[in-house]
């Protein structure tokens, strides 16, 4: 069993809401939402009933449908069709996959009315116009996303709870680790990079430590998600199709905005922007957006039209990039393993930042300018963050780099709202020069 964050927030869930709200997990599709929901039922319940929309029997449907204004014959009828009883206040249902049946998250409304269960739904694309349209969004429905396993939760599937206690205190107190630690969990971290969080592929990865059978449990949910484009992005899947593709060509540049001239000379930001939405919908990309003055606020400043797309696991990326034939396997498990750095590694470093922030509750902003005629004001820094009202500049470096020259003019250019600088790189703590430098796997704490 891969144990997951989110079972605590459902527990907390159960006990302060007792009854009066439901739950949704929302989240891509394989970050393990349905897995935990039942495990959840299964421990903190007497009993539960889960129908999974997916695959739901036309008579359960028929049932939501038609019967559900009684609900004394509903419940009956429901506990016969599952052969489970339900007991009052002990008993939850589970609507699997709900995004596939809308009316069931209509009917939550009436269900949590009656209190005599609790109720937790799960779904993928749920965000979609395509599945809430036609139905009322239920006021009564508590919502919590699911993001594929962090680096925390892939250490407790191999085996350690006991490093990150350790990471927190050196970071707490901001100080080094010592070589020998730092390279063990670097090496950790490598082997994260390389699997992913999604828990189909760690899962593969632990029966043996085989990188290629991750991979093909990878291969599985990229084309999953490629069927999921086709049947709900219908009228313009080409555009999200390419969209798609282009992300990991799009990040081993050293420029990483997101250029539509790479799709097409004549693509324009007004006819891909559904496609953006949907990727950015489906919880497939971490969307990040310029901020072009972080001194009035970063949401305030948001430049729609510049943007990266990171991917939402950086496991997946890795898979996508050699279905691409960007690198060969053996050139991207050579490079990040033995910390080969150079630009295409950089960009999976990039991209887990991106992940691990996202997952942290991060709405995700870099700062770019350009300007040629002053290179004063010419500089890119990866990522933002708000830390006590002030903008914290992360820049995400390769562990031999020489200077951090645009996060120097940004620090002179945004002094007045400037707050801890942080470079984010492969080697130990160190402060230098006034900037804070964390190992990678730090930007957990950040």
């Amino acid at each position: 069993m891969l144990k997951r964050k989110i079972y605590d927030e459902l527990v907390s869930w159960k006990n302060t809401s007792r009854g009066k709200t439901a739950i949704l997990i929302d989240g891509a599709r394989r970050v393990g939402k349905s897995f935990v929901a039942e495990e959840f039922a299964k421990n903190e319940y007497d009993s539960y009933i889960m129908i999974d929309f997916g695959n739901a029997p036309s008579e359960i449907k028929d049932l939501i449908l038609h019967e559900s204004y009684n609900l004394d014959l509903f419940f009956a009828k429901l506990s016969s069709f599952y052969a489970r009883p339900l007991f009052k206040r002990r008993s939850l249902v589970i609507f699997d996959e709900v995004q596939q049946f809308p009316f069931a998250r209509q009917l939550i409304k009436y269900l949590v009315a009656d209190g005599r269960y609790d109720y937790l739904e799960t779904g993928s694309l749920i965000r979609l116009k395509k599945n809430t349209e036609n139905i009322i969004i239920p006021s009564e429905e508590e919502y919590v996303e699911m993001f594929p396993m962090d680096f925390e939760e892939f250490l407790w599937a191999m085996g350690d709870e006991t490093t990150v206690p350790v990471l927190k205190m050196c970071f707490e107190e901001k100080k080094p680790l010592g070589q020998a630690l730092h390279r063990k969990i670097m090496n950790d971290f490598r082997q994260y990079i390389l699997v992913g969080g999604m828990p189909q592929a760690v899962l593969a990865y632990l029966e043996d430590r085989n990188f290629e059978a991750a991979d093909r449990a990878k291969r599985n949910i990229l084309n999953l998600y490629r069927e999921d484009i086709s049947k709900f992005a219908s009228g313009y899947e080409d555009k999200v199709y390419a969209m798609f593709d282009n992300i990991p060509g799009q990040l081993s540049k050293k420029e990483k905005k997101y250029k539509l001239a790479s799709i097409s000379k004549d693509a324009r930001y007004r006819t891909y922007e559904d496609s953006f939405i949907w990727l950015h919908e489906a919880m497939v990309i971490n969307a990040c957006f310029n901020a072009t003055d972080p001194n009035v606020g970063l949401a305030l400043s948001k430049d729609y039209s510049t943007r990266k797309c990171y991917l939402a696991d950086t496991g997946l990326l890795v898979t996508q990039a050699l279905m691409n034939g960007i690198l060969t396997g053996n050139e991207i498990y050579k490079a990040i393993l033995f910390g080969k750095l150079n630009i295409n590694e950089g960009m999976f470093m990039e991209n887990i930042v991106a992940q691990t922030l996202r997952r942290n509750g991060h709405s995700l902003y870099f700062y770019s300018r350009n300007d040629n005629k002053n290179r004063e004001n010419h500089m890119e820094i990866d990522f933002l963050t708000v830390e006590n009202k002030k903008i914290s500049p992360i820049e995400v470096k390769s562990s031999d780099y020489r200077t951090h020259s645009s996060l120097d003019k940004f620090r002179r250019k945004f002094s007045r709202s400037i707050g801890t600088p942080y470079i984010l790189y492969t080697k130990d703590v160190m402060l230098k020069d006034g900037v804070w430098h964390l190992p990678i796997y730090m930007a957990m704490f950040l």
